[in-house]
């Protein structure tokens, strides 16, 4: 993948990086594989705004993604698509009966590939297996935490985990955050890094880009009154303190992870802090 900047000859421009989106090469979704998608503009069932700076943005339609993987058998590559639910791309796969299924694009995959999925498949990019047939060292996307729930780890553009070890019936991962912690090797994982690693380096360029994608403006809340947030108010700009929420609930540094949460004997070393 590849980023560009573009000619300034209007002020949205100027400053905008914008994907070449060079790796694509299907423009229309396969029909079969889509659903809709309701939006609530950030209101609940009672039509109350719970959430703020949501709302607009242009009409979507979600691609229905295998996670699982739990088909055996060979499928070619036939496409690789964008998908404006997320920000790796997908890839639609064929398999030899006539199913088609959408995948996590992995770098690399190329259409008329042939991808696998299950027990003794080969550990090649694309390919889906265990974590207990993965060779040490592997770079893996799209994990799965608990067998046959479907892939919950490094599924956005340009993440990866690395296979480090085996203990007992736990590998041992390390993740993008750099936490290490241990999963179960009946858990299946991809082989490869996720599509679009240079989503990062994109710039939207004007606000309207933001609006276009379903964001609304946020307001500082250093700009507020007293009565809106804890940080707003006083005369010229003052500092307002430690940064928190309109609750009063700090928002740097506050630890939120359960400290009785089942899952903490799972992990070996914490994410590096910042």
């Amino acid at each position: 993948m590849a980023v560009k900047r573009l000619n300034p000859i209007t002020p949205g421009q100027r400053f905008r990086v914008a994907n070449t989106f060079v790796e694509l090469t299907a423009s229309k979704p396969e029909k079969s594989l889509l659903a809709p998608m309701k939006r609530s503009g950030g209101r609940n069932n009672q039509g109350r705004m719970t959430t703020r700076n949501i709302g607009g943005g242009h009409k979507r339609r979600y691609r229905v993604i295998d996670f699982k993987r739990n088909k055996e058998g060979r499928a070619e590559v036939m496409t690789v698509e964008y998908d404006p639910n997320r920000s790796a791309f997908i890839s639609l796969i064929k398999f030899e009966d006539g199913e088609k299924r959408y995948i996590l694009a992995p770098v690399g995959i190329e259409v008329g590939q042939i991808v696998q999925s299950g027990k003794g498949v080969s550990p090649e990019v694309g390919n889906c297996l265990p974590l207990s047939d993965m060779p040490l060292g592997s770079i893996i996307h799209n994990i799965e935490l608990q067998p046959g729930k479907g892939a919950e780890i490094c599924r956005s553009a340009g993440t990866n985990a690395q296979l480090l070890a085996r203990d007992g019936k736990y590998a041992i991962i390390k993740m993008p955050s750099g936490e290490t912690r241990m999963i179960l090797m009946t858990c299946v994982a991809t082989i490869g890094t996720v599509s679009n690693p240079d989503h990062s380096l994109v710039r939207l360029g004007k606000a309207g880009r933001n609006r276009w994608l379903g964001r609304r403006p946020r307001v500082r809340p250093a700009a507020m009154n007293p009565v809106d947030h804890p940080q707003g108010g006083g005369e010229g700009r003052n500092k307002g303190g430690q940064a928190r929420s309109r609750n009063g609930v700090y928002s740097k540094g506050l630890k939120t992870r359960d400290v009785n949460k089942r899952s903490n004997r799972l992990i070996i070393e914490r994410k590096k802090k910042k």
